[in-house]
C-alpha cells in the first residue's frame, strides 16, 4: 500500500494543475477569484512540499468559493487516501465523481477508501467500474484493483470469476506469491477474505493454492502430491474432497467421482461437486446417473448459470429436447457471455427445427469468439 500511495502522489503530481479564473467586472466576483487563486496555488505548493494538513485546509478553504474545481478535488482526495483518512476520501471523491463520472483512477480511488472502510458491496460495484472505464497507465493501481476485485468477488461467494481473474493476473506476469491464498480460497470456495482466514486452516488454504497453480503450470506430480496431502490431512473439511476429485476426472475419472462423493458426505450441499459428476457422467454417456445431481444443483443454487446449463445439457442428451432448450435458456439469461451455453443452445434449436433461433446463436457465438480477449 506505501508503493501504491506514492504512485497516487506522483501521479497527482504530475498532473494537478490549478484551474484558471474566469475575469468578471464585478467587484465582488474579483475578489472571490483573487481569494480562490491564492488559496489554490498555495494549496498545491503545500502539497508539493509535503506539507498534506495545510494543503487539504487550504483545498477546502479554495473548494467553499468554487465547489466544482475538479483539480482540488483530486488533489484533496488522494491526500485524504494518502493519510488513511478514508471517510474524507470517501466523500470528495464522491463530489468529484458527481463532476466528472468518467475517470477510472477515481473510480478506483474511491472502491479503495470503501475496502478499508469495509462497505464491501460499494467497494467492489466501483472497483468493477474502474476496471471497465481503465486506469491509464498506473500498472501498480491497476494490480491493486484486480487484487481486490478477485477477493471480494471470494467473499461474495463469485468463486468462478475470482478463480478467473487470479489465474489471469498470473498468466499476465504478477508475482504469484502474493495471490496464492486468494487462489487456495477461491479453489476451496470459502467466502473469507484473506486477512479473515482462521490460523488452523491457513496451511490448508495455502497448499490448496499451491496445488492450483502447480496445475496451472502443467506442474501435475506436485499438484497431486498437494492435492493429496490436503485429503489426508484435514479429511473432513469441506473443499478438499472436491479439489482432489476435480483433478483426478482428467486421467483417473472413477477414483475423480469417488472423491467427489466424499466431498458430498462431508459437504451434502456442495453444488460444484454435484456439477462435476453429472457432468462426468453424461461425458461417460449416462444421463441417467447425471440427471438426479443436475437436478438437485438446480434447486440447491437455482441462480447458477452452470447447473441450468448442465441440466440442459443433460435432458437434450435424454431426447427431451424441449426441457433442454427452457434450461439452457434460463442458463443463457444468467451467462450470456458463456459461449458453451450459446453452442448448446444452438445445436438444440437444430434438432428442433427452430432455424431462426438456431441463425441468432451463431451470430452470436461469432460476435462473442471475435470480441477482445477472446
Amino acid at each position: 500500500m506505501m508503493l501504491l500511495r506514492a504512485s497516487l502522489l506522483l501521479w497527482l503530481a504530475i498532473s494537478a494543475t490549478a484551474v484558471p479564473p474566469q475575469e468578471t467586472h464585478a467587484t465582488a466576483r474579483t475578489k472571490a477569484v483573487s481569494d480562490f487563486t491564492h488559496l489554490s496555488q498555495a494549496a498545491d505548493a503545500a502539497r508539493d512540499h509535503g506539507r498534506s494538513e495545510e494543503a487539504i485546509k487550504l483545498y477546502r478553504q479554495a473548494l467553499t468559493i468554487q465547489p466544482k474545481w475538479k483539480d482540488g478535488l483530486w488533489a484533496m482526495s488522494s491526500l485524504f487516501y494518502a493519510n488513511n483518512q478514508y471517510i474524507d476520501a470517501r466523500d470528495s471523491l464522491r463530489r468529484f465523481l458527481a463532476i466528472d463520472p468518467e475517470p477510472g483512477l477515481a473510480w478506483a480511488m474511491l472502491g479503495m477508501s470503501e475496502f478499508e472502510l469495509r462497505d464491501y458491496s460499494r467497494s467492489l460495484d466501483h472497483l468493477q467500474r474502474a476496471m471497465a472505464q481503465g486506469m491509464g497507465d498506473q500498472k501498480e493501481i491497476a494490480q491493486s484493483v484486480f487484487y481486490l476485485v478477485a477477493i471480494l468477488q471470494t467473499r461474495f461467494e463469485l468463486f468462478d470469476e475470482s478463480m478467473g481473474l487470479l489465474i489471469a493476473m498470473v498468466k499476465s506476469g504478477q508475482d504469484s506469491k502474493p495471490l496464492v491464498e486468494p487462489i487456495g480460497l477461491a479453489a476451496l470456495r470459502l467466502p473469507f477474505l484473506p486477512a479473515e482466514i482462521p490460523a488452523d486452516r491457513r496451511d490448508m488454504i495455502r497448499r490448496a493454492g499451491e496445488a492450483t497453480l502447480a496445475l496451472e503450470a502443467q506442474r501435475r506430480d506436485e499438484a497431486d502430491k498437494l492435492f493429496r496431502h490436503n485429503v489426508e490431512q484435514y479429511l473432513n473439511e469441506p473443499g478438499v474432497h472436491f479439489l482432489y476429485g476435480a483433478f483426478l476426472l482428467d486421467e483417473n475419472p472413477e477414483a475423480g467421482i469417488q472423491e467427489l462423493k466424499k466431498e458430498l458426505e462431508v459437504s451434502p450441499s456442495n453444488v460444484s461437486a454435484r456439477l462435476r459428476m453429472a457432468e462426468e457422467y453424461a461425458k461417460q454417456q449416462h444421463p441417467d446417473l447425471a440427471l438426479p445431481l443436475a437436478q438437485e444443483a438446480v434447486k440447491l443454487d437455482p441462480k447458477r448459470a452452470a447447473a441450468h446449463m448442465i441440466l440442459g445439457e443433460v435432458l437434450v442428451a435424454q431426447e427431451d429436447t424441449g426441457g433442454g432448450i427452457r434450461e439452457l435458456e434460463v442458463a443463457r439469461e444468467n451467462a450470456p457471455q458463456t459461449v458453451r451455453i450459446r453452442w448448446d443452445l444452438l445445436r438444440a434449436y437444430t434438432a428442433a427445427g427452430r432455424n431462426d433461433d438456431a441463425k441468432r446463436e451463431k451470430e452470436e457465438i461469432e460476435k462473442l469468439s471475435s470480441a477482445p480477449g477472446r
